[in-house]
C-alpha cells in the first residue's frame, strides 16, 4: 500500500515533464489517488473549494505584483537603463551590471520572472548585444529573486506549505538573495568586459531624445516602490507605527507614475489592474492543481517519502531535497509553483525550517533556468534574439556553478 501510494504522485511527475499542463497532470494524479485511497467525490470537491480561496487570498503578493506591472508599462525601467548608458560613458560592462540589478530588483517588486525578462531582455540586447555571461546572470538574478520575492507566487506556496508568514521567508531569504545577484552582477561583468564589445544603437528609441531631468522623473516611481518594499519594513520599525503599508504605497506609486510619467491617472490605474492578471491566473491554476495534490496526500505519499528520506543522515537530508529540487526544476521548469507543491510537502514532512524550505526553493527556481519550457528562458531567448537552445546551452555552465554553491550554502546553513 505504502508503493501504491506513490504512484499517483509519480504519474504527475511523468506528466509534467511530458510537458502536459499542470491542472491536467494534477487531475490525473488526483483520479488514481481516489481510486487507490478510496477518496470520495465530496472529499476531493471541499479540497478543491478550501484550495483556491487559500492561493487568491494571498492579497499582498498580487498588489506588489500588479503595482509593479504598472510601472513597467509607465516605462520606469526603459529610463533607468538610458540613464545607465549615460553615465558609464561607454563602459558596457557597467551597463551590463546595471541591467541585472535593473532585471532583479523588477522581478522582486513583481514576483514574475518571466514578465522581467520579457521588458529588459530587449532593452539589454539593444544596448550590449549578445554576451552569453550577462543571459546567464540574467538568469540566475531572475530565479532567486523570483524564488525569494514577498511579490511572488513561490513564495506565497512556501508561506502556505511551511505554515509561516510570507514577510517572514522574505527576510530570512533576503541575505541568500543579495549573494546571488552579487555573484550575477560580477558575472555579468566580467563577461561583458573580456568581450570587450561596444555600445549598440537603436533606431527610435524614444529615451535617448529625452533629458536627465526627464528620465530621473520617469525612474521615480520604480525607486519608490523598490524602497517600500523592500526597506519599508525596516522603516516601519524604528518610526514605531506602520506607514509603508500595502494600500499607501499603492496609492503613492499610482499617484507617481501619472505625476511622473506620460500616462494619465486612469491609465495608471488600468495598467495596475491588467498587471494583476499574470499571478491571478497562476494563482487559481496552482489552487486547482493543489487541490489534486492534497487527495493525493491524503493517500499518505508523503509521509512514506518523508519516512525514507529520513533514513538518509541528517546532515545531507537538505542538501539533497535542494539537489532534487534543481533536477526536478529542469524538466519542469514551465511549472515552478507546481513543482513545489510536490517537492516541498515532503520537506515540510521532515521538519524542515523556513530556511531550508527556502533553499529548495531557489533550487527548483536555478533547475528553471536550464529549462526549455521555462517563461522566462522564453523571454530570453525573444528578446536576444536567439534560439532557447543556446540559452541553455549558455546557462548550462554557469547556473549548475551557482546550483553547486546552493547545495554547499545548504549544508552549511540550514
Amino acid at each position: 500500500m505504502a508503493l501504491l501510494s506513490i504512484v499517483p504522485l509519480i504519474v504527475v511527475l511523468v506528466l509534467l515533464f511530458m510537458k502536459v499542463d499542470m491542472v491536467i497532470a494534477g487531475l490525473v494524479g488526483g483520479v488514481i489517488a481516489m481510486i487507490i485511497g478510496g477518496i470520495g467525490l465530496a472529499e476531493a470537491n471541499e479540497q478543491l473549494l478550501e484550495a483556491i480561496p487559500t492561493m487568491l487570498g494571498i492579497t499582498v503578493p498580487i498588489i506588489n505584483s500588479a503595482i509593479a506591472m504598472a510601472v513597467f508599462k509607465s516605462g520606469g525601467y526603459s529610463a533607468a537603463l538610458t540613464l545607465a548608458k549615460r553615465g558609464t560613458k561607454g563602459r558596457v560592462e557597467w551597463v551590463a551590471v546595471f541591467i541585472v540589478i535593473l532585471l532583479a530588483a523588477a522581478t522582486y517588486m513583481s514576483g514574475i520572472g518571466g514578465g522581467s525578462a520579457m521588458v529588459i531582455a530587449p532593452l539589454a540586447f539593444a544596448a550590449v548585444g549578445v554576451v552569453p555571461e550577462l543571459i546567464a546572470a540574467m538568469s540566475l538574478a531572475a530565479a532567486v529573486s523570483f524564488t525569494t520575492s514577498p511579490a511572488s507566487l513561490e513564495s506565497s506556496i512556501v508561506s502556505q506549505l511551511g505554515e509561516f508568514e510570507v514577510a517572514d521567508y522574505v527576510s530570512t531569504m533576503r541575505p541568500y538573495w543579495l549573494l546571488f545577484v552579487v555573484i550575477a552582477m560580477v558575472l555579468a561583468f566580467w563577461g561583458t568586459k573580456r568581450r570587450n564589445i561596444g555600445f549598440k544603437e537603436e533606431e527610435n528609441d524614444e529615451y535617448a531624445e529625452m533629458s536627465n531631468g526627464k528620465l530621473w522623473k520617469f525612474t521615480f516611481p520604480a525607486i519608490f516602490l523598490l524602497f517600500s518594499v523592500i526597506l519599508g519594513p525596516l522603516v516601519n520599525d524604528l518610526i514605531g507605527f506602520e506607514i509603508f503599508t500595502p494600500i499607501v504605497y499603492m496609492i503613492v506609486t499610482l499617484f507617481l507614475i501619472y505625476l511622473c510619467t506620460d500616462f494619465s491617472l486612469n491609465k495608471s490605474v488600468d495598467a495596475m489592474v491588467d498587471g494583476s492578471t499574470y499571478i491571478l491566473t497562476r494563482l487559481f491554476q496552482v489552487g486547482i492543481f493543489l487541490a489534486f495534490i492534497n487527495v493525493i496526500a491524503q493517500t499518505g505519499t508523503f509521509s512514506v517519502i518523508a519516512g525514507l528520506a529520513n533514513t538518509a543522515p541528517n546532515a545531507v537530508v537538505v542538501p539533497v531535497a535542494v539537489l532534487t529540487g534543481i533536477l526536478i526544476g529542469v524538466p519542469a521548469g514551465a511549472y515552478v509553483g507546481s513543482v513545489l507543491t510536490l517537492v516541498l510537502p515532503v520537506a515540510v514532512s521532515l521538519g524542515f525550517s523556513p530556511i531550508a524550505l527556502g533553499f529548495v526553493t531557489m533550487g527548483v527556481g536555478m533547475g528553471s533556468q536550464m529549462s526549455f519550457v521555462n517563461i522566462t528562458m522564453q523571454a530570453l531567448s525573444s528578446g536576444f534574439q536567439l534560439p532557447i537552445l543556446e540559452i541553455v546551452k549558455g546557462n548550462v555552465k554557469w547556473i549548475s556553478m551557482a546550483s553547486v554553491l546552493l547545495l554547499i550554502i545548504s549544508f552549511i546553513f540550514a
